[in-house]
């Protein structure tokens, strides 16, 4: 015996992302376009999305450099790592957004 028999437009990725459109279509009809402040606003919170990581794996790079006397040994890849996240963290809150 089977379980229930769902229909197709409960597990169609085409129709939830059509819903989708539909609800963004309709948020923009009833609040309009966004200002230019908020548009730069928004440009300013995703800069500082990727660049915070970023600073924070450089002092934590260099502390431990320093901790351990190895030049750069920790601080070029903590770099990356919080190049990584800020990029990872930039695109959640584009996708949120």
């Amino acid at each position: 015996m089977t379980g229930p028999v769902t229909g197709p437009e409960e597990r169609d990725p085409l129709l939830d992302e059509v819903r989708k459109h539909q609800a963004r279509r309709a948020a923009w009809l009833q609040d309009g376009e966004a200002s230019v402040a908020r548009r730069l606003a928004q440009i300013g919170v995703l800069g500082w999305i990727i660049v915070a990581p970023m600073l924070a794996g450089v002092f934590l790079g260099r502390w431990l450099d320093r901790w351990f006397e190895t030049g750069l040994f920790w601080t070029a890849p903590l770099l990356m790592v919080g190049l990584g996240l800020g990029g990872w963290f930039a695109w959640r809150w584009m996708g949120s957004a």
